[in-house]
């Protein structure tokens, strides 16, 4: 078949070809049985342990390789250089499965900077945490900001990496018959990732199953994160996620490569509830 495609020109071939070279390989097999869903991998985005971070970062992040998680995705990095994060990362362990960023990070001067620093840590997920009020206020500006997010994509494809944007509930309002939401993707190129927030598509109006399946291939990572109407500091498990549909068109869709543990409750301590939040989806056998 001459050269190996790379992981970004395979992105491209899009959703319906990744099923069809998904599908080819299992019926391959010698003795005819489809072939297993390769496990995705479970990180921590570390805003949920945020306090206990700024205390003694190294004691997070040994504790949360001792939990199981494998690993992190950074909100901040603590007054660290991206080698000490790197060298905490290799004793426990653990990977870089993402960083959430500023849009500034990724625009004029800023945008090298951040891609040096990431390729330290070994990263290769840059994604916007949210956006400035204005940005995605219009389908104007929702297409404008997308074509931004193509642009700097492209520009950091060369270090085989991407960049991504994650929801917030506000980004689920109408806006001329349609939501922001929908008017970023529908603009943004495939190479641009989906970083589904569950919770936070459910706390706007949105089906977290619903949008996997319009934007099929798009969601490199998600934020596993719980919704409840009644107990908003719900563990994993305890609200009204349907975490059985998201994790069967996830794994038909063979796309992702990180599922990211965010909790944002406080009715127990924080590094307690993501150990706990790791066993139910052990639970789940994730």
């Amino acid at each position: 078949m001459g050269d190996r495609f790379t992981r970004l020109e395979f992105i491209r071939i899009g959703a319906a070809g990744a099923a069809l070279w998904a599908a080819g390989s299992a019926s391959a097999q010698p003795d005819g049985q489809p072939v297993a869903a390769e496990r995705i991998p479970i990180g921590l985005q570390l805003y949920s342990v945020r306090a206990e971070c700024a205390k003694d970062l190294p004691a997070v992040l040994a504790a949360v390789a001792a939990m199981g998680y494998e690993g992190v995705e950074f909100a901040g990095y603590h007054d660290r250089s991206a080698a000490e994060l790197r060298k905490l990362l290799d004793d426990n362990g653990l990977r870089c499965c993402g960083t959430h960023l500023d849009i500034e990070a990724l625009t004029g001067d800023e945008l090298s900077r951040t891609v040096e620093f990431n390729k330290v840590l070994g990263n290769e997920f840059l994604i916007v945490a949210s956006l400035p009020d204005g940005m995605l206020s219009d389908r104007q500006r929702c297409l404008e900001t997308a074509r931004a997010f193509n642009e700097i994509s492209q520009q950091v494809e060369p270090e085989d990496m991407r960049v991504g944007y994650h929801n917030h509930a506000t980004d689920l309002r109408l806006l001329d018959g349609a939501t922001a939401w929908d008017m970023f993707f529908s603009e943004a190129r495939p190479e641009v990732v989906m970083q589904l927030d569950t919770a936070n598509m459910m706390e706007g109006g949105g089906d977290p199953v619903q949008c996997l399946r319009r934007y099929p291939g798009r969601a490199a990572t998600m934020h596993l994160k719980e919704h409840s109407k009644t107990h908003p500091d719900a563990l994993l498990g305890e609200g009204d996620v349907d975490w059985r549909a998201i994790f069967d068109i996830v794994e038909a869709q063979g796309a992702t490569e990180w599922f990211i543990v965010e909790y944002e409750g406080d009715a127990i301590p924080p590094i307690v509830a993501v150990e706990r939040c790791l066993a139910r989806l052990r639970e789940m056998d994730r």
